[in-house]
């Protein structure tokens, strides 16, 4: 079984990981939140930067932590797309410096296959079931996969055609006062509040959308209409149930999410689910995907949540699944690609 670092800096977090086959062993992360939360999101230069400043030591820490040196590596993995220009083209250089220094293969693969690739490392032994449907779900992006090898085959079902759903969770919570980043403060607030005080509408969920968005998500008019009820709140001078809005939100988010990834299931035929990034870490989704995909009849799986979001260990373990499968490495000239497309899994 190869052994595969993986460099990961496609948005503000610095992954870097180290497995062996299918078995994480370093995952380090360094995060540059606290930095873009004074912006009240990413800046990409301010995320480049940070990279170049934390890949390094990452490296370093990683290594450490797996107990291996740089020469017992037998190949480099990095995400090469998509993601910001700058940042990616930190982890690309890294990469690129370590493949050619230690004379080792370089795999340059795609970050949102990585999210999926992520569930081999799973501890509990159950082995990845093919084909499944994946849905991915984060701060940049908001993707239904169906994936039918990890390696070869991975279509594109639908995705968001404005804001990402971790995206709307930002806007919202700057809206409610609460700090950035969105998504654990809303999951925390709305824990207080009533999930149906407020119906919110679900994007693309009406019969005359569903005919030519049925896989794909929009949360721009639903930003839009807690903004006005927030507005009309204020304007009357009344005081804004902060926890009701951010229950009601995120119901409504839940609801377009996982009503439309148990439907890809069911429509496929394809009766497995699994979820992939940062937004999983959301109470609400994981417990209505749970509900959902239960009553569907769907086998629901879940990354471990330290795995969920950014991370270096998924791209490692995607590079390691290429390897087994016998994917030659990628060239030395590969770029940075910040609209990789997701059925392009490996640069």
């Amino acid at each position: 079984m190869s052994l595969v670092l993986g460099i990961e800096t496609s948005c503000d977090e610095t992954g870097i990981g180290i497995v062996r086959g299918s078995t994480l062993l370093a995952n380090v992360i360094s995060s540059s939140m606290e930095e873009h939360a004074r912006y009240g999101g990413v800046v990409p230069e301010v995320a480049a930067r940070a990279h170049l400043e934390a890949i390094e030591p990452a490296i370093r820490a990683a290594l450490a932590e797996a107990g291996v040196t740089l020469a017992d590596l037998d190949a480099i993995a990095v995400t090469s797309g998509p993601g910001l220009a700058g940042a990616l083209m930190v982890g690309v250089g890294a990469a690129k410096a370590l493949a050619l220094a230690l004379d080792r293969p370089l795999y340059a693969v795609n970050h949102l296959v990585g999210h999926v690739g992520a569930d081999v490392l799973r501890d509990d032994g159950t082995a990845l079931e093919l084909p499944t449907v994946a849905l991915l779900v984060s701060g940049g992006h908001t993707s239904l996969l169906l994936v039918r090898d990890l390696t070869s085959d991975v279509e594109l079902l639908g995705e968001t055609i404005d804001d990402a759903a971790g995206e709307a969770f930002d806007k919202v919570a700057r809206l409610l006062g609460l700090p950035y980043p969105g998504g654990p403060h809303i999951d925390r607030v709305a824990a207080e509040g009533d999930p149906a005080a407020i119906r919110f509408p679900r994007g693309l969920t009406l019969p005359k959308d569903l005919e030519r968005h049925r896989y794909d998500f929009s949360f721009s008019g639903l930003k839009t209409a807690v903004a006005r009820h927030v507005e009309r709140l204020r304007d009357a001078g009344q005081e804004v149930p902060v926890a009701d809005v951010a229950a009601s939100f995120r119901e409504a988010v839940a609801d377009v999410l996982t009503a439309k990834a148990v439907a890809a299931c069911q429509d496929l035929g394809v009766p497995r689910l699994l979820l992939g990034g940062g937004v999983v870490a959301n109470a609400r989704v994981r417990a209505l995907a749970e509900e959902r995909a239960a009553a569907a009849g769907v086998s629901l799986r879940i990354p471990p949540l330290a795995l969920c979001t950014d991370n270096g260990a998924m791209i490692a373990a995607l590079g390691a699944q290429l390897i087994a499968a016998g994917h030659a490495p990628s060239a030395l000239d590969v770029s940075a690609d910040s609209t990789l497309p997701v059925t392009h899994i490996q640069a």
